[in-house]
């Protein structure tokens, strides 16, 4: 897969547009390898690649929202559809050869990751 975070070459770039197009290549990559496993029921190819794919657009639209509640709450959705992929990832684990997913497993879980540290963030700053 390739490497998001090598994607830094050009230093105007902000950290939402870096972790934007980290959530564009994942969702990229995991309808690259769906398209290798053409055994796979045609739903969980439909679900995977509309869960993986609204990640990085919720994200997007997180941020460019018109307030703090429209940010927080596209946020969350973003954190959901990750949770979702991740499920039909670990479904394609289970239906294909496994090793095909490993890394696009490991991304999955770093992106779901990062979105909680955000919802964090928001959290402690709203307690204050």
């Amino acid at each position: 897969m390739t490497d998001s975070r090598n994607l830094a070459d050009d230093k105007l770039q902000t950290r939402h547009e870096l972790l934007e197009k980290r959530m564009l290549v994942f969702a990229a990559e995991v309808i690259r390898t769906l398209g290798r496993h053409r055994t796979l029921p045609r739903s969980i190819v439909d679900q995977l690649t509309r869960s993986s794919a609204s990640i990085g657009a919720n994200y997007a639209e997180a941020c460019n929202a018109v307030s703090k509640l429209d940010f927080r709450n596209k946020i969350f959705i973003a954190k959901k559809e990750a949770a979702e992929t991740r499920y039909w990832i670990d479904l394609c684990i289970e239906l294909t050869t496994r090793e095909s997913w490993l890394e696009i497993r490991k991304e999955s879980q770093e992106l779901l990751l990062i979105l909680q540290t955000i919802i964090n963030s928001l959290k402690a700053r709203s307690a204050k």
